[in-house]
């Protein structure tokens, strides 16, 4: 998208919203910046990683807003002061509202006062919405407690007086904490000897801190130079130096020790459909990356459908039975072209297949008459709907409208209740094109450590535009028929799901991966991820 593709406002809503994102988790982003960010016309990010956080947030941005980050320009590092300030006073121009994203704390750790300072010398109006610090919240995701008796001293290396040997800071008898970028390693440890702190003095490093992608080790001044290695010098960097570091407890690291932390989980999906079982995911500590296995389309003959919605309006049914979100979604996009809404459902009895489905009713302002409160999914619904009885219903039929693809499971089981069932197609699977060429070598090549197959369809359509994963790659279903589809395509299973929903399957893969955790360490072996140990033969034995 280029740059006379984003819809100006007039110029009087000018303005530059400098936001901060926080340490690198997106459960940690304010409010206030998930709004900024929904109304920008430009979001110009610090690195490609930060708008990955809009991503992982679910942030729904303007269908014509311009993203961008510094690293498309070459980087933070290799641009100016100046540089900086032009592309955010251009990005204005033309009454554009233009948001700023930086880590952390805009003003703490994001270095754009200076912007801000352009900002004001060319009049254009400016704002701040504060993140949560990396100073003080990568100590807390590293597991380090600041409670040093002597004091802790909080310093961004950004600033000037940080470079100087004569600062106060380093001659600190406390903890001092900077926030800094790997490629500050050789200044801080030269600085710090320079000023007269030992060699010897503790240090508690952790790169990337706040993200699935976090590392951390204790050190000293002296290692600093070798614990930072070959490792990017733009990725940021937090130093605890001091008493705190050397009082570093590992059993309080917790972050770094949830079930799936730095599993790179690979999730088949269908478009536009997000799951609750990434929310889980991340929550275990995963790195997730979705892959489309099937896209959505409207029907190739709609007046099917069409003839429905009218015959449900007009009060023919008495209830309508939606087994997916898809199926909401189809039917609820037919009532707005319409120009109908939720309304026209008074008097009729409303049934979800699963919670997942019943949510995406909620949110279109139905509330569920019937959701199965056993199994989750078309055979729980049809266990659990009632029989006709002709004294208490005053009308037989049922509209269901489902997927092209979709079995007669429902249909059937309703038509033995004694209801009129209306089964309508009301949106087409096909199948996805293939992911890009990396993906699929990494799928292949071992280099993720589990799929998650929530479908049969999401099995034999991921195969089939994917391959299948490296024998190594541990393979999680929702429930026996995926399994037995997995099967089919001669994929080994490792979980299954105690039941069949998306927030089980993910419940299940952190257990295996707890106990997978449990059994290397009693065996006396290092704590691997099964992508570093894709050389090696995988149990055969089911685990749940």
């Amino acid at each position: 998208m280029s740059d006379d593709d984003v819809m100006p406002r007039s110029d009087s809503n000018a303005r530059v919203v400098f936001v901060g994102m926080g340490p690198g988790d997106p459960d940690l982003l304010t409010f206030g910046a998930v709004n900024a960010i929904a109304d920008a016309d430009v979001v110009i990010g610090d690195s490609a990683a930060i708008l990955e956080l809009v991503t992982a947030a679910a942030v729904a941005l303007r269908p014509d807003a311009l993203v961008t980050s510094l690293d498309e320009l070459g980087g933070r590092d290799t641009l100016s002061l100046s540089d900086r300030c032009d592309l955010v006073l251009q990005s204005a121009s033309g009454g554009r509202r233009v948001v700023r994203l930086v880590l952390g704390d805009p003003f703490v750790d994001g270095g754009v006062a200076g912007e801000a300072q352009a900002c004001v010398g060319a009049g254009v109006d400016f704002e701040v919405i504060p993140g949560v610090s990396l100073l003080t919240a990568v100590p807390t995701y590293a597991g380090i407690t600041l409670d040093d008796g002597d004091g802790v001293q909080f310093v961004s290396v950004s600033d000037a007086h940080s470079r100087d040997e004569n600062a106060a800071f380093w001659r600190f008898p406390g903890t001092v904490v900077l926030n800094a970028r790997a490629g500050d390693a050789v200044v801080i440890t030269t600085t710090a000897l320079a000023a007269g702190r030992p060699a010897t003095d503790p240090l508690m490093v952790t790169f990337r801190g706040g993200s699935t992608s976090q590392t951390s080790a204790a050190t000293t001044l002296g290692e600093l130079g070798y614990i930072v290695g070959d490792i990017d010098p733009g990725v940021p960097m937090l130093v605890v130096m001091g008493g705190a570091a050397s009082s570093f407890n590992e059993d309080l690291s917790w972050f770094e020790s949830k079930p799936l932390f730095g599993w790179r989980v690979i999730v088949p999906r269908t478009k536009d459909m997000m799951s609750p079982m990434t929310t889980r995911l991340r929550g275990y500590g995963a790195r997730f990356e979705e892959v489309q296995t099937i896209t959505v389309e409207r029907p190739r003959t709609p007046q099917q459908l069409d003839k429905a919605i009218r015959g449900l309006v007009e009060g023919r049914f008495e209830w309508v039975a939606f087994t997916s979100q898809n199926a909401v979604k189809a039917v609820r996009e037919k009532f707005e072209a319409y120009g109908l809404d939720a309304r026209s459902f008074s008097g009729l009895k409303v049934a979800a297949a699963s919670q997942v489905t019943a949510q995406a009713l909620r949110l279109w302002g139905i509330e569920p008459d019937l959701v199965p409160t056993r199994e989750q999914s078309t055979a729980g619904l049809a266990a659990e709907f009632p029989e006709y009885d002709s004294v208490l219903d005053p009308i037989n039929r049922v509209f269901l409208p489902r997927a092209d693809i979709a079995t007669e499971t429902l249909f059937t089981a309703l038509t033995r209740l004694g209801w009129e069932v209306e089964d309508v197609t009301a949106y087409r699977t096909v199948r996805a094109a293939p992911p890009p060429a990396h993906v699929r070598e990494a799928i292949k090549g071992g280099q993720y450590d589990a799929v998650l197959f929530t479908s049969s369809s999401t099995v034999r359509n991921f195969v089939g535009i994917a391959g299948k994963p490296h024998p190594s790659t541990v393979v999680a279903v929702i429930g026996p028929a995926t399994a037995k589809t997995c099967e089919e395509h001669g994929l080994r299973v490792d979980v299954m799901a105690v039941s069949p929903s998306a927030t089980d399957l993910a419940d299940a893969l952190a257990g295996y991966a707890t106990e997978r955790r449990k059994d290397l360490v009693a065996a006396g072996q290092p704590i691997t991820r099964p992508s570093q140990r894709r050389g090696r033969r995988r149990s055969s034995s089911l685990q749940s």
